[in-house]
């Protein structure tokens, strides 16, 4: 008791620590691509255009997504301008968020010790780390899916009297409405097949008349309806690009080249729960056998392990498969390892730790090994030059387990849990802070910067069979493709006049314009170069060529 009584002396400034090294790496890297040019690009357009009801990507219609996220960055970037901090800023947000919301319900369901180790698990998870500081749509849709489930689980409490398990229940309702807005159907759609799962083998169907049906699908409709009834007014192919596509045939079809094997998602989940990778197994395990003989009381934990399971099956069996798409399955097993390291003893943490360091000192073993991943001279220079930053962050890694396990020998749990979190938080954003070495390969940063005095608003840019998604956000600009659709065809096919379909209508519009430029990747200029189009080149490396008109 006087362990976990320390932990919660630590609470503000391990607090503080945490919001620091969370928040504060937002600005320092350049966006990558496609994902965060793409994010940080169709709330720059909202902004640009003033229609926050079409998403556009590149001045075209872009149906893949609903908007909560957009809307979000484009409030921001009103707020605060157009930056790389504040186009991260809502899935640092949702992320700081969901470890908050984790030692809540953590400590409402198991205890303030539980909630409070749940938090330290969730926010040094590997995987939930690096996704809470890449603009992408997965933390925030996994944030909204977890209040969603957070208030259900509440709602159904035992000994809760009738008032509170309808406001949970109405917040829940509300969650996988704003779920729903974050990215689609698997909002509404994954929680309410986990129940029913849960159900059937809880054979327990009382639940379902606890749901507050009534009131809880008109608040789902008035937050998630609006949107949707107007961008189907404004845009009748809405539909079936959205539901349809986007819904049914990602799923059920490998079109988008993004089908992997059933084992895909192993190393993905082995990886990404680290330092916690061997408690998380021990706390399956246990879960599993502590609720194989409980009675149909509504249980929590089983309800959780459903989810996990559940999670993990789903994505197994899709047709699209990344790595993200598992980051629902976090915060869930945050809150059952919570409940089980608040009552674990020392002792078998330790072993449950221990394993952890010989992977690090054999990740600070093949760190000076990283440039033979190279393909060519320029990888090969900024591939040496992020080495340095991985073996600190595998040092700091390596120090962190070395000083949890000395703690763990010395009886002192909280402690090794902090430090091993920490440690393990901060390794994460050296090796994110060091991607800057190596952006040059996967962000249009310095071709921005060097084009930018050169290029005027109101002179027409081509994009030739290439699109560099980081580029329109540094430049503020959109550009006309060439011969280039990839997930910019159904906008294409909406407004064919903004596209030009082949290198022979390039030149023709090239040689019309007084005043013009293009970007292209190399072989494709001196294509140009052999046929004697008239250009000057502005800016060139070993990937792209921009030119100008003479």
């Amino acid at each position: 008791m006087m362990a976990q009584s320390q932990l919660r002396r630590w609470l503000w400034p391990v607090l503080l620590a945490f919001v620091v090294l969370w928040f504060g790496t937002l600005e320092y890297r350049k966006l990558v691509k496609p994902d965060e040019g793409r994010y940080a690009e169709i709330p720059r357009e909202m902004v640009a255009s003033g229609d926050w009801v079409t998403p556009r990507l590149n001045a075209l219609k872009y149906f893949e997504k609903p908007p909560l996220q957009y809307w979000a960055t484009a409030t921001a970037y009103t707020l605060f301008g157009q930056h790389q901090w504040t186009s991260r800023l809502w899935a640092g947000l949702t992320g700081f968020a969901g470890v908050m919301l984790v030692w809540f319900a953590g400590a409402r369901l198991f205890g303030r010790d539980a909630g409070l180790y749940a938090a330290l698990l969730l926010g040094s998870s590997m995987l939930y780390v690096l996704i809470g500081h890449i603009n992408t749509l997965d933390m925030g849709v996994t944030f909204f899916i977890t209040l969603g489930i957070a208030g259900f689980l509440l709602g159904q409490q035992q000994g809760a009297d009738a008032r509170t398990r309808r406001n949970w229940m109405w917040m829940a309702w509300v969650a996988m409405a704003l779920a729903v807005l974050s990215k689609g159907l698997m909002g509404l759609v994954l929680p309410g097949a986990a129940l029913f799962i849960y159900a059937v083998l809880q054979r327990d169907w009382t639940l379902w008349r606890r749901m507050h049906w009534g009131m809880g699908l008109l608040l789902f409709l008035l937050v998630a309806g609006p949107w949707f009834y107007l961008v189907m007014k404004a845009n009748p192919e809405f539909f079936q690009k959205f539901f349809i596509y986007e819904h049914y045939t990602r799923f059920t079809t490998k079109e988008l080249g993004r089908y992997q094997p059933w084992y895909y998602f192993i190393p993905i989940l082995l990886t990404g729960m680290l330092p916690w990778t061997v408690m998380m197994f021990d706390t399956l395990l246990r879960t599993w056998k502590g609720s194989a003989h409980i009675g149909r009381a509504f249980n929590p934990e089983r309800f959780l392990l459903v989810w996990v399971v559940f999670i993990y099956v789903f994505f197994t069996v899709s047709g699209s498969k990344l790595p993200s798409y598992l980051l629902p399955m976090f915060p869930a097993l945050a809150l059952l390892m919570g409940k089980q390291l608040a009552q674990m003893q020392v002792r078998r943490l330790f072993w449950l730790v221990a394993p952890m360091l010989p992977m690090v000192l054999l990740i600070l073993g093949l760190v000076p090994f990283s440039t033979r991943l190279a393909d060519n001279p320029l990888q090969q220079e900024m591939y040496g030059n992020y080495m340095v930053w991985a073996a600190v962050a595998a040092l700091v890694w390596t120090l962190g387990v070395v000083a949890a396990l000395v703690l763990l020998r010395r009886s002192n749990k909280p402690a090794a849990v902090v430090v091993l979190a920490f440690s393990t938080l901060i390794a994460a954003q050296i090796g994110l802070l060091g991607h800057n070495t190596v952006a040059r390969e996967r962000s249009a940063f310095h071709i921005a910067e060097a084009i930018r005095p050169l290029v005027k608003p109101d002179v027409p840019f081509y994009s030739v069979q290439m699109y560099e998604q980081t580029l329109p956000f540094y430049l503020k600009r959109t550009f006309t493709l060439v011969e280039y659709q990839d997930e910019l065809a159904f906008g294409i096919a909406q407004e064919p006049q903004r596209y030009i379909p082949n290198l022979a209508g390039f030149v023709q519009a090239w040689q019309a314009q007084p005043a013009a430029y293009a970007i292209m990747l190399r072989p494709v200029y001196l294509q140009f170069k052999e046929q004697g189009l008239a250009m000057n080149v502005v800016f060139e490396d070993t990937q792209y060529v921009v030119i100008t008109k003479p």
